[in-house]
């Protein structure tokens, strides 16, 4: 009986832990906790990847359909009067369109657009399950009245992970416009029909991911271009070297 007494009397004594026993256990679970959000974090990127719908495993259209695209109103980048265009139906929230941005566009642009041989033509086409991505799309063209499409542009790409309306009024300032401008402009829609224009074309192309690239030739003075060539997905630059090279020849350059 004496035994069982003490037992119990033991088992009602709950121990007293140190002031070093309770931080050293705070500390853990903050570990844990850590550990938790980093692992939550690389769950979300992954999710985000798989949203993107990109094309980028897609196989590559060996001969397109006919397709024409209209490119009046959409931001120019080169040489004008250049016959050849290169239309870029990219998304500022895909991340195979930021690895296209960072990686392949500096090149295209320093063989073909700074030279003069092509005009690239970025065509908006922000896909659904990015909830950001619309609006950023109408930050760049708002930005793009004040001459700073191209300044707007790549910091969106460099920011994927931050195109929440007060973002993009930051970035705006960043590059020197007006933030009381640029915010009536994003709440205007005053984009808006262009952007859905340009998607809504792409789509009626065959467009089903992002980033999607067509090459094309178009008349003096006019902003219809004929595509001759279709490149999907983040694809290495020889695979835009043969198909940018492929219309040059055609348009007799």
């Amino acid at each position: 009986m004496l035994t069982l007494t003490c037992a119990t009397g033991m088992a009602q004594r709950k121990p007293t832990r140190t002031n070093e026993e309770l931080k050293a256990l705070k500390q853990e679970i903050e570990s844990l906790k850590e550990g938790q959000a980093a692992i939550q974090k690389t769950l979300d990127e992954i999710k985000e990847l798989l949203k993107s719908k990109s094309a980028a495993a897609q196989p590559q259209p060996v001969v397109p359909r006919d397709i024409v695209l209209d490119i009046a109103g959409a931001p120019v980048k080169g040489n004008a009067n250049a016959r050849v265009v290169l239309v870029d139906f990219s998304d500022y929230q895909c991340p195979f369109c930021a690895r296209l941005v960072r990686e392949t566009m500096p090149v295209i642009e320093a063989e073909y657009i700074k030279t003069g041989k092509i005009k690239y033509v970025f065509s908006d086409f922000p896909l659904d399950g990015h909830g950001y991505a619309f609006k950023a799309a109408a930050a760049a063209n708002c930005a793009g009245a004040a001459g700073k499409y191209w300044e707007m542009h790549d910091r969106l790409f460099a920011n994927q992970s931050a195109l929440a309306p007060e973002d993009l009024l930051k970035y705006g300032e960043a590059i020197g416009l007006d933030k009381p401008v640029l915010q009536q402009c994003l709440e205007s829609g005053k984009y808006d029909a262009l952007i859905r224009k340009m998607k809504t074309q792409g789509e009626n192309a065959g467009v089903r991911g992002t980033p999607t690239l067509m090459v094309g030739l178009v008349e003096p003075n006019s902003t219809s271009v004929k595509v001759v060539k279709i490149v999907v997905g983040t694809q290495p630059f020889a695979a835009f070297k043969e198909a940018i090279d492929g219309a040059l020849a055609w348009a007799g350059k």
